[in-house]
C-alpha cells in the first residue's frame, strides 16, 4: 500500500507546477487504518507546504494521532517563509512518515528525517524515489551539482540550418511548436539569447502566459550592440533583463535591467554567476555561436531540437556553428522523439542512462569532451 499512497502524493505534487518558483514540488497524503484522512501539496512559493496543508485539511485533528504521512520530499527542519514542517508533524501526533526522496538542499539534507526520528517518529525513505525525483529535476540537479540545469533549445531545417541569414529571422517551425516553446519557457528560471538573436528576431523571450515568477531574460552581448532600451522588445516589459557585456558606459538604464560587465566573459563565468544568484534552470535559445560556446565548455545537460520539414541549403546559418576547431563528436543519450504539429521534437541528454522513447526501447551513451570558448 505504501506505493499506492505515494503515487497519490506524487500526483498531488504536480498540481503546483509552475507556481513554486525556486521551491520544489511536494505532495502529501495522510492515512490511518487504511483510509485517507487528508491530502496536501505545495501550491505556491511562499505559502504553506504540502505537509501543513494536509494537516490543516484534516477535519478531526484528533484522528491524526498515530496516523501515517506519505510525502514526496523530506520535510524541512528550518524556518524560512514557513515554519519547519517537522515540528508541525510532531505536534500533530502523526507517528510514521514515509518519504520518497531525501532533500538535496543542504539546508535540509537529512536534517528533517533525523529530527523526526529523534522525536520518536518512525521514518521510511526511498519509496518511489525515482518517480519523485522526476518532479524536481532542476531543483535536484542544482543542489547536487552546484550549477543550473542547462537546456539548449534549437529549431532547425532538415539540413541542420537555423536561418537563411545571420541578421534575418527565418520562420521554420509551425504554430504547434510555437505554442510548445512558449509553454517550455514557463518552467525555466532564466532564458538566454545572444546579441545576434536579439538583432535578428527582436524577441521578448517570455512565455505567452506571464506568471508571478517569469524567467529572467539574459542577453549575451559582449559589445553592447543591443543596449537600445526603446528599440528592442526585450526591454519593454518590466520583467528582469540581465545583460552580460563589456560595455557598461550606458546611461538611463531601466530599473528592471541589470548590466553585468566583464572584459572577458566566458560561458563558465556566466554559469558561475547564475549559480551564485540561485538560478536553478536555464533555457538557452541561441543562436548558433552561443549554443556552440556552451558545447565547447561542456556546460549543458539537455538539447531540445525542433526539426522542420524544410530545406535551406547554400550558405544558410548552421546550428552549433562557430570558427573553433573540433576534433571529436559529442555523444548524447536520446530521450524522446515526438511529432509536434508538422515538426519533430527530439530531446537528448548528455552522458546519462535514461529512457529512450519512440514507442519503446533503451539506448545509452556517454559524453566527455571539454574545451574553452568565449561567447
Amino acid at each position: 500500500m505504501d506505493t499506492l499512497y505515494m503515487e497519490q502524493a506524487i500526483e498531488l505534487a504536480k498540481l503546483g507546477k509552475g507556481s513554486t518558483y525556486t521551491n520544489p514540488l511536494v505532495g502529501a497524503v495522510i492515512v490511518k487504518d487504511g483510509a485517507i484522512l487528508a491530502t496536501g501539496f505545495h501550491q505556491r512559493y511562499g505559502e504553506r507546504h504540502a505537509e501543513k496543508m494536509a494537516i490543516d485539511q484534516c477535519e478531526t485533528p484528533g484522528d491524526l494521532i498515530d496516523s501515517t504521512m506519505y510525502v514526496t520530499l523530506e520535510p524541512c527542519n528550518h524556518t524560512g517563509k514557513q515554519p519547519p514542517c517537522t515540528q508541525t508533524i510532531i505536534d500533530s501526533g502523526i507517528s510514521k512518515v514515509v518519504i520518497a526522496q531525501l532533500d538535496p538542499n543542504p539546508v535540509v539534507a537529512g536534517k528533517g528525517k533525523a529530527y523526526l526520528e529523534s522525536h520518536g517518529i518512525q521514518v521510511i525513505s526511498g519509496i518511489l524515489q525515482d518517480e519523485a525525483e522526476v518532479l524536481n529535476k532542476h531543483y535536484n540537479y542544482f543542489h547536487r551539482s552546484k550549477r543550473p540545469y542547462i537546456v539548449l533549445k534549437q529549431a532547425v531545417s532538415l539540413d541542420g540550418k537555423i536561418s537563411v541569414d545571420p541578421l534575418q529571422r527565418t520562420y521554420l517551425t509551425g504554430e504547434e511548436t510555437y505554442k510548445r516553446v512558449h509553454e517550455e519557457r514557463q518552467y525555466f528560471q532564466a532564458i538566454i539569447a545572444g546579441s545576434g538573436t536579439v538583432l535578428a528576431d527582436n524577441p521578448k523571450l517570455l512565455p505567452n502566459e506571464i506568471t508571478d515568477f517569469p524567467p529572467i531574460r539574459i542577453i549575451l552581448d559582449r559589445k553592447g550592440v543591443t543596449l537600445d532600451f526603446e528599440k528592442y522588445q526585450i526591454y519593454r516589459e518590466a520583467i528582469p533583463v540581465w545583460v552580460f557585456t563589456k560595455n557598461d558606459a550606458i546611461e538611463n538604464i531601466p530599473d528592471h535591467v541589470r548590466l553585468i560587465p566583464d572584459d572577458h566573459w566566458t560561458i563558465s563565468k556566466l554559469v558561475d554567476y547564475l549559480q551564485k544568484e540561485g538560478v536553478q534552470s536555464v533555457y538557452v535559445e541561441g543562436g548558433s555561436r552561443i549554443h556552440d560556446a556552451f558545447l565547447a565548455e561542456d556546460l549543458f545537460e539537455e538539447v531540445i531540437t525542433y526539426i522542420s520539414p524544410k530545406l535551406i541549403g547554400g550558405n544558410g546559418v548552421s546550428a552549433f556553428s562557430s570558427d573553433r576547431n573540433v576534433l571529436s563528436t559529442k555523444p548524447l543519450t536520446l530521450q524522446s522523439m515526438e511529432a509536434v504539429g508538422e515538426d519533430i521534437r527530439i530531446v537528448s541528454r548528455r552522458g546519462k542512462k535514461d529512457v529512450y522513447r519512440i514507442g519503446s526501447g533503451n539506448r545509452n551513451s556517454q559524453a566527455n569532451q571539454k574545451s574553452k570558448s568565449p561567447y
